[in-house]
């Protein structure tokens, strides 16, 4: 008799455990806490992708140069500068503040880009 109430508790406490699980009720702030928002932009053609791209404050952007030719991503007010990308090398900025800040290659500085952080 005891063993029978031992299995109907442990089979009722997994149930409910499976239920939480299920929904993913119980895990979607803490995956959101450990993940904060990542984006990404392309270089490619002489052109950064998207041009203009909205993230949350803490959120980590990395660009990638897709491009055969070496760029770099420089914000216009000093905030972020990357080193010169080579084909597929990529930089990385987390934006701690929110703000807009629009960048540029300063190889060739008719590419241009912006980040919204709200």
């Amino acid at each position: 008799m005891r063993r029978s109430v031992s299995i109907a508790v442990m089979t009722a406490a997994l149930a409910i455990g499976m239920g939480t699980a299920a929904t993913g009720q119980g895990n979607v702030s803490a995956a959101a806490q450990e993940n904060p928002a990542t984006a990404e932009v392309k270089i490619d053609n002489f052109s950064f992708g998207p041009a203009t791209l909205t993230v949350p404050v803490g959120a980590s952007v990395t660009w990638t140069n897709r491009d055969d030719i070496p760029h770099t991503v420089v914000s216009t007010d000093g905030v972020f500068k990357s080193k010169v990308l080579d084909t597929d090398e990529k930089f990385s900025f987390t934006f701690s503040k929110a703000g807009t800040y629009p960048y540029f290659c300063s190889i060739h500085p008719k590419m241009t880009g912006k980040v919204i952080v709200q």
